[in-house]
């Protein structure tokens, strides 16, 4: 196991993050934050609260989005699905939106979200904000605009990213799944 991120720098790095969005976006005028569940929504709350806090605005669309059936992958296993939920309460027509999750690998979960995003109408410009890059593992031709961390890594590894709201701490690593 390897800390690529403890609680001071994943601190900092949220807060560049948020910073970007705000230099980016200064008035959040048609834009909204929408965080993918599971895993994105512990990432999104965060940015989204940051980005309050630096711009002075209480007002920024945010919701979050569950895409457990738009997934491509969703009916390969005897296991029974039990998706998260979606609390989108605007309309994303013509919207500028950011999509938020903490790990990006392969791009799938990213285009299921995309997919999903469309049932609430056709924004004028996807983002994608990641925690972490997992740079040279990619099935599809999908790349963030904001990222935390870029990582290399090899196929038997995986990025655990813990939250202090779920886990009791903040904190990433790079775990060997050979080992685990």
């Amino acid at each position: 196991m390897k800390t690529l991120l403890n609680s001071n720098l994943m601190n900092i790095t949220l807060q560049r993050l948020a910073h970007q969005l705000v230099e980016n976006h200064p008035t959040f005028a048609h834009t909204a934050l929408v965080g993918i569940q599971p895993r994105g929504k512990y990432l999104s709350d965060r940015i989204a609260q940051l980005v309050k806090n630096i711009s002075g605005n209480n007002n920024i669309l945010y919701g979050l989005l569950d895409i457990t059936f738009y997934r491509d992958d969703v009916h390969a296993g005897a296991n029974i699905i039990v998706p998260s939920y979606t609390d989108i309460p605007f309309s994303v027509e013509g919207m500028n939106v950011i999509l938020i999750d903490d790990v990006l690998h392969t791009g799938r979960t990213i285009r299921s979200a995309m997919d999903a995003l469309i049932d609430f109408g056709r924004p004028k410009h996807v983002e994608l904000l990641t925690l972490i890059d997992r740079r040279f593992s990619r099935e599809l031709p999908i790349q963030p605009d904001y990222a935390g961390y870029s990582v290399d890594t090899i196929l038997t590894q995986k990025v655990k990213v813990y939250w202090q709201e779920k886990d009791g701490k903040d904190e990433v690593v790079l775990l060997d799944k050979s080992t685990n």
